[in-house]
């Protein structure tokens, strides 16, 4: 009878340890006197950086055993050369963490061909969003949304990459019928935001953290008007405005007043449309690799509630999250994964315009 006793003890015991539930009192935690690399593939300063090094300790307040976290940047391509060094490179073992953003979404949705990381080989860690805000010069003479189809100077705009989030820029142009003159190149949203101030362009869009902070006292000097912001897709799936700038329309809003109906049916907004939630409303993501032991992840997902319940970071996350939702993992990873797809009339639209009009043959 014992014998029986203490296997039925072993497997409750084992049970628990594999649904990775609170540790038995006196388990040292996982994490306990380790460190955590969290990888970020852009350079320092952008808003990836900015949230995970915001973020960093409070997952060391709150991930069980209080491990050390370290930023590490690895920029280039985009975000593709650090995205593809993490997928070499990264073990199942919970202690190295890819910071991921739309920018590196976006890639990997399209099939561009140097990307080589899979977001289905990996575990949601945690998502939040994050706006984009468009807006132009009021040298452009736009005063009106319509205007936007007749400004007083031709329209120019400053990006980074055609396969990168300023995809979703781009095809705003297209679902509005807009003509505008593209220069792309630019190492980031802050060089080509300081070309603007320059005049170098006048219009742009800014992710809400850059826009909030850098572009909201332009429109107050009088140097800058907004457009329209991308708005947030809400858990109903249904676009609303962005909780970061409530006052502006929608993209979606904004279509139909510069041309008095609804977008809907269109195959270019069906193209953005399918932007929208990879790109902002599922933004800012962490991930791990599969095969990560179930008593990391838990440990990982258990620090985003504890965050989420703590005082301090809710109050200092109001200047970074700006509204936006910090998620757990587990409870976003199908949602997300889903809406890295895309139909083939969409990606055909989309590649197309990459051909034709940027010379992006994918």
């Amino acid at each position: 009878m014992r014998e029986v006793q203490r296997a039925a003890l072993a497997v409750v015991v084992g049970l628990l340890l594999v649904a990775g539930g609170t540790p038995v009192q006196g388990q040292v935690p996982y994490y306990a006197g380790k460190t955590i690399e969290i990888i970020v593939p852009f350079g320092a300063g952008g808003g990836t950086d900015i949230e995970t090094r915001f973020l960093a300790p409070f997952f060391e307040k709150h991930i069980a055993g209080n491990p050390k976290i370290v930023v590490t940047n690895r920029p280039g391509g985009g975000s593709i050369l650090g995205a593809n060094f993490y997928a070499a490179n990264a073990k199942p073992d919970g202690f190295q963490i890819f910071a991921s953003s739309g920018s590196t979404v976006i890639p990997f949705l399209l099939g561009v061909p140097q990307v080589q990381y899979d977001y289905r080989k990996w575990r949601l860690v945690k998502v939040n969003g994050v706006g984009g805000v468009a807006y132009v010069s009021p040298a452009t003479g736009i005063r009106r949304p319509e205007d936007v189809l007749n400004p007083a100077r031709p329209l120019v705009y400053g990006g980074i990459s055609a396969t990168g989030l300023d995809l979703s820029m781009l095809l705003a142009f297209e679902l509005l019928g807009i003509n505008v003159r593209s220069v792309l190149g630019f190492e980031g949203r802050g060089p080509a935001r300081l070309a603007f101030e320059r005049g170098e362009t006048n219009i742009d869009y800014q992710t809400t953290p850059a826009y909030l902070s850098q572009v909201v006292p332009l429109i107050r000097e009088g140097k800058a008007r907004p457009l329209f912001s991308f708005g947030f897709t809400n858990e109903k799936g249904q676009l609303v405005r962005d909780p970061a700038a409530p006052d502006l329309p929608t993209i979606y809003e904004f279509y139909q007043q510069v041309h008095k109906r609804k977008p809907d049916g269109l195959l270019r907004w069906k193209a953005l449309q399918a932007l929208l939630v990879p790109a902002f409303s599922f933004q800012k993501t962490l991930w791990v690799p599969q095969g990560t032991p179930p008593e990391a992840l838990n440990a990982l997902w258990e620090a985003v509630d504890k965050m989420n319940a703590d005082p301090e970071f809710r109050e200092k996350s109001k200047n970074i999250l700006e509204g936006y939702t910090l998620f757990r993992g587990d409870k976003m990873e199908g949602a997300l994964l889903r809406s890295l797809t895309v139909t083939l009339d969409v990606r055909k639209f989309i590649l197309d315009l990459l051909r034709t009009k940027y010379n992006v043959a994918i």
